[in-house]
């Protein structure tokens, strides 16, 4: 939290402090002093009202406000020693100057009110920085592992690289590794935010916290407990968390002077009015325009929303970089697509087999996969999978650099290549219809005989057409940026419904069309971390996509997207752009109460526990308004971008991937 606000929780807390946090309200100190003060402070209400006011209800007064003010007033005074004041400081020198006015009731009232204050905003903020560190409790307790030849339960903190884990079904795994043995189906829905388990076989990668389907597997592992996916991704941001956004500038621009601001009006005042009148009255004025000013909400407008905005994104898959990613994300207005791994599932696979007279389909594969079985060519995977497992292999295959591939098979010489360097003859039509449909097209010949031809592409995630067609209908700008040609390129992007299109790009190329796009409007790039790294940093906002795992484009991106599905791409959107909304609001708010109750407190029209009230009952209000940025909504939005306020429209169902409450 700023300095221009609290007393002691101000301070930036370690990760044992906030495992320490407490779990409930009445846990937190200022709240059980605070009760006990609160029953002091009727008592001698009580006794003033029943009997005539005595040494018995000054003494149940000053019990209160030492109770109460032992949760401020020495921290406040450790501050004062290093230099620094805050709202601490005006509260204690409005107590302290309504004991010498001989109002110990309004000081003690004073004191119990900001006590509850503290005790609700220390409350709310080790709540919500406990958000994101809850992604570590997805990993189990226990491991097991094999050591010696036999199975051994250990302790996750003490497996080490290259040892094998043996991961039963129903299981969560115990940090990251890579599948030795076992096929299985993972459920990541807890870390990347998608409901369909994911198939994994040997030599895939997988990530602490998922979950094992039916299937026992054994893992070697490949990151130790501290650095595995899950720790890395909260040091992150964590780490990021101290990047400021504007409205957390704002915020702090006006608070941090404003404090010292105060003190020298308030004496202004007090000097001002006591030679012109009543001296009592100017000073009482004058504390409680200290008080009425007093900007601890402001100061917490912003860092309590994005703790618990950023908290609730990692729920559904969506790791944002702190407070100034936060508000970057959601005040764009253009989104520039990669095709390949963020259009595409980048898996190309078979979409056609074109057959001449007299041949199947099948053969035509045979004898494609016969040649591609030795091949490690991109096309080689999607034809041997089309194939499948029955399939010969062709003898002294030769690779033709740019063409295409020969060899033999059963004696007979068979090429697989690209259109040209085989013609396809009567199949001329078919090929090109497919390299219109934006596939790659080869040719399979025998003994000089056109056999076939078949058409793979990397085909579109299912959900892409319907996330392109909402992030348009919201009014953003969608382009698209590939290396691929631009037959494939415009083909595809006609599927997907997107105008722009930017192909036969290098890295350097996609960054400075990115650099232009954003010069038009805030523009985000979202891609895969690697390749695209050079437009990811120059854009004015950094999008990964599929991440879990990458540690390149973890660290590229100032947004990674966990998981798979493009789908969290326009829930991050109406996310980020409902948060900032929430921070403007509590700015918005915190400066109203200033500027409504300071003249009000000048003239005389409230006193000191009327200011005090509702000061802290506006701060309760946006530290409430701000945990609201913790609860994911559903994605769908009823309101098109306005560039005046950044407004999605949401519905106000919660997702059902947020049920954690922050």
């Amino acid at each position: 939290m700023t300095d221009a606000c609290g007393c002691d929780h101000d301070e930036p807390l370690t990760d044992g402090d906030e495992d320490r946090g407490p779990e409930t309200l009445w846990q937190v100190t200022e709240i059980r002093a605070a009760a006990v003060a609160g029953t002091l402070l009727l008592a001698g209400l009580i006794l003033g009202w029943t009997a005539d006011p005595g040494a018995a209800e000054l003494a149940l007064y000053v019990l209160a406000l030492l109770v109460a003010g032992y949760t401020f007033v020495p921290s406040t005074l450790t501050r004062l020693a290093r230099g620094r004041i805050g709202v601490g400081t005006l509260m204690t020198i409005a107590a302290v100057g309504a004991v010498i006015l001989g109002q110990v009731e309004e000081a003690a009232m004073l004191a119990f009110l900001f006590a509850i204050s503290e005790g609700l905003e220390e409350y709310s903020v080790t709540r919500t920085r406990r958000g994101l560190r809850s992604l570590l409790s997805l990993v189990p307790s226990t491991a097991t592992v094999v050591r010696d030849g036999r199975e051994q339960i250990v302790d996750p903190g003490d497996l080490h690289l290259g040892e094998v884990m043996i991961v039963r079904p129903g299981e969560r795994l115990a940090t990251d590794g890579a599948i030795r043995a076992g096929r299985t189906a993972l459920d990541n829905s807890a870390i990347t935010g998608e409901s369909v388990p994911v198939e994994a076989g040997p030599g895939d990668e997988v990530f602490a916290g998922s979950i094992n389907g039916s299937g026992a597997l054994e893992v070697t592992v490949t990151a130790e407990a501290r650095d595995n996916s899950l720790a890395r991704i909260v040091r992150i941001v964590e780490a990021e968390q101290s990047r400021k956004g504007e409205a957390q500038r704002l915020a702090d621009t006006v608070a941090r002077p404003l404090v010292p601001g105060i003190l020298v009006a308030a004496a202004l005042i007090a000097a001002a009015g006591s030679l012109i009148g009543d001296p009592q009255v100017w000073i009482e004025r004058a504390l409680v325009v200290l008080v009425a000013a007093s900007p601890c909400a402001l100061a917490i407008s912003v860092p309590v929303t994005v703790y618990a905005a950023v908290g609730a994104a990692s729920r559904f898959g969506v790791l944002v970089k702190g407070g100034a990613a936060l508000e970057a994300l959601g005040r764009i207005r253009g989104i520039a697509l990669d095709k390949t791994g963020t259009l595409t599932r980048n898996r190309p696979a078979v979409v056609e087999v074109a057959a001449a007279d007299g041949i199947s389909g099948v053969e035509v594969l045979a004898v494609a996969a016969a040649l591609e079985s030795r091949s490690e060519h991109p096309l080689a995977a999607a034809i041997l999978d089309a194939a499948g497992d029955d399939v010969p292999v062709a003898r002294d295959v030769t690779a033709v650099t740019g063409a295409g591939l020969s060899g033999l098979l059963d004696g007979r010489t068979v090429r697989l290549g690209r259109p040209g360097w085989i013609e396809p003859g009567p199949l001329a039509s078919d090929v090109e219809r497919m390299q219109h449909a934006g596939a790659t097209a080869v040719v399979i010949e025998r003994e000089g005989v056109v056999l076939g031809a078949i058409a793979v592409r990397d085909e579109l995630r299912p959900e892409a057409a319907a996330v392109v067609a909402g992030l348009r209908l919201d009014g953003y700008r969608v382009a698209m940026l590939t290396g691929d040609n631009h037959r494939t390129a415009r083909a595809l992007a006609a599927e997907v419904g997107i105008d722009d299109v930017h192909a036969d790009l290098r890295p350097e190329d996609k960054a400075r069309i990115v650099a232009r796009l954003g010069g038009e409007r805030p523009t985000a790039m979202v891609g895969d971390g690697v390749n695209d790294a050079p437009a990811l940093a120059t854009a004015d906002l950094g999008i990964a996509m599929g991440a879990m795992g990458n540690d390149v484009a973890i660290e590229t991106a100032d947004v990674a997207l966990l998981g798979e599905d493009l789908q969290h791409l326009p829930q991050a959107l109406t996310h980020a752009r409902r948060s900032r909304r929430i921070m403007l609001q509590n700015i918005g708010l915190s400066l109203a109460i200033i500027i409504l109750l300071v003249p009000l407190a000048l003239v005389g029209a409230l006193g000191l526990a009327a200011v005090v009230l509702v000061h802290e009952l506006a701060e309760i209000l946006v530290i409430v308004n701000g945990i609201r940025a913790g609860r994911m909504r559903h994605l769908t939005s009823d309101a098109p971008l306005d560039d005046t306020d950044g407004a999605v429209g949401t519905t106000d169902t919660d997702c059902a991937a947020a049920s954690t409450p922050v």
